[in-house]
């Protein structure tokens, strides 16, 4: 992790982001970007659910790795891409309101890898509630060709 942060960490996380399809199908959006801090965010859309109408554990998955890979990239140096190389996923409880916060942190940096913790909150009327955990082990990526950002 840098010391200090690149001024335009916050441009290089939104610019990556755009290009990730998977995250228009979910309909996530960008949400708080901050240093070594992201949070994604979603409506409940039906298409999205397993059997009994809770957001399924792939989506789950899906936007909690991105919240985690982004929290990631924003403490890499601006020639850096980031790539997921483990992750494990706690399913805490059913995904069920209204909309959903995805939040990955940057636990422990490093020049070569990085671990960043993620947790997915269900949101309804009420407090957040939260119903998965993630720990992902993120590797810094340079100069590999098709991989940038």
């Amino acid at each position: 992790m840098d010391e200090k942060p690149d001024e335009n960490f916050r441009n290089r996380v939104a610019a990556s982001f755009a290009k990730q399809e998977v995250m228009r199908t979910i309909g996530a959006d960008l949400g708080r970007v901050d240093y070594g801090i992201i949070e994604i965010e979603m409506p409940f859309r039906a298409d999205l659910t397993q059997q009994h109408g809770f957001l399924h554990a792939g989506i789950l998955s899906t936007a909690l790795d991105s919240a985690c890979g982004y929290a990631a990239l924003s403490v890499m140096p601006p020639d850096a891409a980031v790539l997921t190389i483990e992750f494990k996923i706690n399913l805490l409880s059913p995904g069920k309101g209204s909309r959903f916060l995805f939040r990955g942190e940057v636990t422990k940096p490093g020049s070569t890898i990085i671990v960043s913790d993620g947790r997915a909150y269900a949101l309804t009327e009420g407090p957040a509630k939260l119903i998965a955990s993630m720990t992902g082990t993120m590797m810094v990526v340079r100069g590999r060709e098709g991989i940038e950002g």
